[in-house]
């Protein structure tokens, strides 16, 4: 756990620079060992801020951020699902990073407790994510957030002149009692 206090809330359109720079350090750490290291260092933060602020000026997708003292930390974005199989009222996480210096502190297990709180509060019947299946420290995480993997479609992306396999975790959410 982190020594300072998570504090958890809903992204503003002045945290897209900040969201952006974690954005593509904990794509540089998490991926070193699986994407060349050319592509990795020609990440563009500007491009991913363009990005990020685009996404929050639409709503879509929402989008909760972690701070311990006045720093960034991680964020969560999510929305429904934009799988073409997917049933009515399942959601997906869209991205989930967290600043690669602040991982196992506790900042992932904070912004997935927030964002699942506003997936239940919308009536999510399902939350599903996609994941690069060499990524076995975000497969770890998502199994003890209680994902497992769907037995349905793989994708294989093409990354920085790399095909790599993504297979989709499904969490099942219980309704709200009444």
């Amino acid at each position: 756990m982190s020594p300072h206090p998570i504090r958890t809330g809903p992204a503003c359109l002045h945290d897209a620079r900040e969201i952006a720079e974690v954005h593509v350090r904990s794509w540089q750490q998490a991926y070193r060992n699986i994407l060349p290291r050319a592509y990795l260092s020609g990440l563009s933060v500007a491009r991913r801020e363009a990005m990020w602020l685009e996404s929050m000026t639409k709503h879509r997708p929402e989008l909760v951020v972690a701070h311990v003292d006045d720093d960034l930390v991680g964020f969560v974005a999510f929305g429904p699902s934009r799988d073409g199989d997917a049933r009515e009222g399942v959601a997906e996480i869209w991205a989930f990073y967290v600043e690669p210096a602040y991982w196992s502190t506790g900042v992932g297990q904070a912004l997935w407790h927030a964002a699942l709180d506003q997936l239940n509060d919308q009536g999510a019947s399902a939350v599903t994510l996609w994941v690069i299946d060499d990524n076995e420290r975000a497969l770890r995480f998502y199994e003890r957030a209680g994902f497992a993997a769907d037995a349905g479609p793989l994708k294989v992306v093409n990354v920085g002149g790399v095909s790599l396999r993504e297979v989709r975790q499904v969490l099942h959410l219980s309704p709200a009692a009444a």
